[in-house]
């Protein structure tokens, strides 16, 4: 039997209705791990993160160290493809273009946001820690502060992460609040982290017609995607950029 990951393709490319200025990708495992934090990472990876730039045709990304907080930098610098990031976020937003935003995960949500102006874009890691915090609700807020945006002008899509019946948590009580018991499946054991990004997402302004997921399970499908709790030792990339030809045909 043919496996699935010869089906399934490197990248997962994702465009905003109306925004087609602003790029958006998501990695899967079929294009190899992007992640230089492991003391194992080597040549190759460094390689491969210089080929997506390519592929996807960004001219520099910035890509954060990513803490499970809640974080945000406004603005931030390039960081070099072949070196692992100083910046200790897990969320980041620019205007820039050709300037991608870069998210790592393998399970954790990758949430990336998008002004409908196409001028503006952020990115937010979000683990389940990050709901914890409330993150999706502080980064955007931190976002729209930074450019004086509306909310209800903000689009965002949700990359494949830990779908609903695999984001298990066997000490629920412990680990969550009350108020967090409406994502809780006590029959599985499972927390739905997906309705609940959206859920934190509406409560902060964006409107339900702006919120857009691409609901692969990556512990599900680990065959073709990093899962941390599958114990695989490789992240996927997530990206946003505002795309340089975009912004000069605006000017025109």
């Amino acid at each position: 039997m043919d496996k699935l990951k010869d089906y399934f393709p490197a990248v997962l490319p994702f465009v905003f209705p109306g925004l087609p200025g602003v790029s958006c990708a998501f990695s899967t495992g079929v294009f190899g791990n992007i992640s230089l934090d492991s003391t194992l990472a080597g040549d190759a990876d460094r390689a491969r993160r210089r080929k997506l730039a390519g592929l996807l045709g960004f001219s520099s990304w910035t890509e954060m160290r990513q803490l499970h907080g809640d974080m945000f930098a406004v603005n931030p610098e390039a960081t070099p493809y072949e070196q692992p990031s100083c910046l200790e976020a897990d969320g980041c937003c620019t205007d820039k273009p050709g300037r991608a935003l870069l998210v790592k995960a393998a399970d954790c949500q990758q949430v990336l946001l998008a002004h409908n102006s196409g001028r503006y874009v952020a990115a937010l890691h979000v683990g389940w820690r990050g709901n914890l915090l409330g993150f999706p609700e502080t980064g955007l807020a931190g976002f729209c502060t930074a450019y004086n945006l509306n909310a209800a002008d903000v689009l965002a899509v949700r990359g494949p992460s830990l779908g609903p019946g695999r984001a298990e948590f066997v000490n629920f009580a412990r680990e969550w609040p009350v108020k967090y018991t409406p994502w809780f499946n006590p029959a599985s054991r499972c927390m739905d982290l997906w309705s609940l990004t959206k859920h934190q997402l509406l409560r902060a302004g964006l409107k339900p017609e702006n919120i857009f997921g691409i609901d692969l399970c990556t512990n599900a499908l680990r065959e073709v995607f990093f899962s941390h709790r599958a114990k695989s030792a490789g992240r996927q990339a997530a990206v946003i950029f505002i795309r340089e030809v975009a912004k000069e045909v605006a000017k025109l």
